[in-house]
Parts: C-alpha cells; sequence; structure tokens
C-alpha cells in the first residue's frame, strides 16, 4: 500500500483500485501532484480490509481485475452500507458496463487512456459530496445519541412539542399536570441542546426523528 500527503480524517482519501502496478503508481502521482491523500491497493478485497466506515474518501476503480471485480466490489460496498462515490477506470469497458456502474451510483465510467483533468475534476467533486454526506451523518448521530439520553416520558413529550401541540393538550392527553409538562420540556430542550422550539424541530428534522419521537 502506498500513501500521499497526510491532511487529516476530514480532507477524505482517494482509493485506488487496480491490479496494474504501473496504473497504481500513475495514479498515485497524479493525486500527490494536487497534494490529495491516496492510498493505492491491488485488488478488491485488500481495499475492503482497510475501508473505514465514516471517513470521507472516494474511490477510483477499474473494472475487471481478477478476483472480484470493479462491479462485484460495488455490489459489495452497497451490502455493507458504504456510501463512498466510485470513479470507475476501464480499459476494456462497455456501453452495457458502464450503464450498469452508474444506474447503481458510481460518479463517471472513464475510457483508458482517460483525461487526467476530468479524472481530477471527477475526483475533486466526489470528494467534496462525500464530505458533505460524511458531516450530515455525524450530526445527525450526534442528534439521536441526544435523543436517546431522554426518559421514555420526555421523548413522548418531545413528539408532542414537534407536532406542535399546546401544553394544556399535552397534559390533557397524558393525565399530567401543565406544570408537569413545562417540567418535562425544559428538560427536553436542555438535553436536545435546544434554546426553542423551532430549534427543536430543526434537530428532529436533522436527526430523523420526527417519526422516532
Amino acid at each position: 500500500m502506498a500513501t500521499s500527503s497526510q491532511q487529516g480524517d476530514d480532507a477524505g482519501i482517494v482509493h485506488v483500485v487496480d491490479d496494474d502496478e504501473a496504473v497504481r503508481e500513475s495514479l498515485m502521482l497524479l493525486f500527490k501532484s494536487i497534494s490529495l491523500e491516496a492510498r493505492a491497493y491491488p485488488n478488491a478485497l485488500s481495499f475492503l480490509d482497510d475501508l473505514q466506515p465514516g471517513r470521507p474518501g472516494c474511490l477510483v476503480c477499474d473494472v475487471r481485475m481478477p478476483g472480484m471485480s470493479g462491479l462485484q466490489l460495488q455490489e459489495r460496498l452497497t451490502e455493507l452500507g458504504s456510501d463512498i462515490p466510485i470513479v470507475f477506470i476501464s480499459g476494456h469497458g462497455d456501453v452495457p458496463m458502464a450503464v450498469s456502474a452508474m444506474r447503481e451510483g458510481a460518479v463517471d465510467f472513464l475510457q483508458k487512456p482517460f483525461n487526467e483533468d476530468l479524472l481530477l475534476q471527477r475526483v475533486q467533486e466526489a470528494l467534496d459530496t462525500h464530505r458533505h454526506r460524511c458531516a450530515g451523518n455525524r450530526r445527525r448521530d450526534e442528534i439521536r445519541e441526544r435523543h436517546e439520553s431522554l426518559t421514555e416520558r420526555e421523548r413522548e413529550i418531545m413528539g408532542y412539542l414537534i407536532e406542535g401541540t399546546a401544553n394544556k393538550v399535552i397534559a390533557i392527553e397524558l393525565g399530567i399536570s401543565p406544570r408537569t409538562v413545562e417540567l418535562h420540556r425544559s428538560r427536553v430542550l436542555a438535553k436536545m441542546e435546544a434554546r426553542t422550539l423551532t430549534d427543536l424541530l430543526r434537530l428532529a428534522e436533522e436527526g430523523d426523528l420526527t417519526q422516532a419521537s
């Protein structure tokens, strides 16, 4: 495995998977030339062994390789729940392969010899997209952790609050006093780190909690 310049976990990594050593070395030099961190692998299995869920990245992958092909790797990543963007490169690609790869979410399908500027553009776009997606996932997980810290009653109250239900109505529905509802409301806002009900609603949407509360 080869590695170019390190830029920190949030910068994203370009993963190069190709059984041709010369292609791997050429791509590593290309990405190093614009200070992108990159790692190279001779086959799909070695890449899967090094996969770090949740870290931003982009996969530049050959289509035809011994053992697991690029398209099979794409299927495996989908099964694992990975959303890492893929740019396929191939010296033997045909239209059906390209259509299949793109249908399954590939960023692009480039024929060797490919245009280096176009490849860099696609990789940069993929890294930007995945960084944004990973940041969103981390934010969602943080919000869900706060939600998990609520008691069962507090989650119940939160459910009413994000539906816009008034305190008096909540009290009647649950058979408790308005004062008790107000106390639970204050605790919910504090634990969810929301200053207002508007903040709470926004957090519920970001954390996809509207059906969970």
